[in-house]
């Protein structure tokens, strides 16, 4: 692909494009690892019902959220700002499941960056004016913290939007609760949960915030889009509000095209600037970077490749938002790398991660 292709195949995106030898890349190899990609699907059946429902189809597992088709294998990969490279169709509009996870990360810091999360090791119910769904209520909960449901270590002991935290206790449903912040569960009821917590600080739909304050500062379009449940709306000073999802476990969560995750990476990647503009705190994006005591490959909300055992092939210095399918959006500070992927087969991405960096010569 040469410059001028790929210059056409982003316009209207707002990306710049680089040639990859004008990034410091080599071609052939930059060419060879995307042709990998383009090889590799998943083996995820088309429909992500299907999928949902060999995963979790127990009691609790009715979906109740949108779904959507999925496409074949797409991505890009972004170096020093500018688009070097893609393959498939990037543009297309598909659920990143746990990649929502990772942007309510973002929501949560422009909630302590803006004052109305004071301390994240407070119990989360302090900064709550009401709690209509009782899920803060109860002796235990009342101890839970932004830190411990931002870390996944919450414990938290409720249900909400008709799924009880059991129904995704994947450490053992039979399992004796410990204290808050005394075990690490990825367990999407509990972050669900955090999404109600900081609807109910915004005072507003959390995708009206990312909108405002991120996606709309980076260029992103208006394709892309956050939802809930069928059965997830609140009232919030009087007006019904739907509480987004943290996850596609049951449906809903974030709905976006590659371009725009690539966005999110690159936020990430300038420790929260976007083109020299502040939108999130340097203090934030580091906080979200910290290893959990608990479970060392996980921050906020973020997955970290600590020793590098999340992928062997990127260094210990990345990190990643990630999500079934696999949907993933790598951050390399070491080689000022981003790199999307989406509905690659589980197998291959270490692999074409490896080829990717084994492309970079400057």
């Amino acid at each position: 692909m040469t410059s001028s292709d790929l210059a056409a195949l982003t316009r209207g995106s707002g990306w710049p494009t680089l040639a990859p030898a004008e990034a410091g890349l080599d071609a052939g190899r930059l060419h060879a690892a995307v042709a990998f990609a383009q090889a590799s699907q998943t083996d995820w059946p088309r429909d992500p019902r299907e999928a949902l429902a060999q995963r979790f189809g127990d009691e609790y597992g009715e979906i109740i959220g949108p779904t959507s088709l999925h496409g074949d294998s797409n991505g890009l990969v972004v170096r020093h700002g500018a688009v070097v490279a893609t393959w498939g169709d990037y543009s297309r509009v598909d659920m990143t499941f746990s990649v929502a996870k990772s942007c309510l990360a973002l929501v949560a810091g422009l909630a302590v960056d803006a004052g109305l999360i004071g301390d994240v090791h407070a119990p989360v119910h302090q900064a709550m004016d009401d709690d209509p769904l009782d899920v803060f209520t109860s002796p235990r909960n009342r101890l839970v913290t932004w830190h411990h449901l931002l870390t996944q270590t919450s414990e938290l002991e409720a249900t909400l939007w008709g799924k009880p935290d059991i129904a995704d206790r994947r450490e053992g449903r039979d399992r004796t609760l410990g204290a808050p912040g005394t075990f690490w569960e990825y367990n999407d009821v509990r972050v669900n949960a955090l999404a109600y917590a900081l609807l109910l600080v915004q005072r507003e739909p959390l995708p009206t915030v990312f909108r405002r304050a991120l996606m709309d500062r980076m260029g992103a379009g208006d394709s892309w889009r956050w939802r809930g449940y069928d059965n997830s709306s609140l009232l919030i000073d009087g007006v019904r509000v739907e509480s987004v999802s943290g996850g596609g476990h049951w449906g809903g969560g974030i709905f976006i095209a590659a371009l725009d995750l690539a966005r999110i990476g690159q936020l990430m990647l300038g420790r929260g600037s976007w083109n020299g503009a502040r939108l999130l705190s340097p203090e934030w994006h580091q906080q979200m970077l910290v290893p959990t005591a608990l479970h060392p490959s996980y921050g906020y909300l973020w997955w970290l490749n600590t020793a590098q055992v999340l992928r062997p092939s990127v260094p210990a210095s990345a990190y990643a938002a990630r999500g079934a399918g696999p949907n993933e959006v790598w951050v390399s500070p070491d080689h000022d790398l981003v790199i999307v992927l989406r509905w690659m087969h589980e197998r291959h991405v270490d692999g074409f991660l490896a080829k990717v960096l084994d492309a970079v010569v400057a």
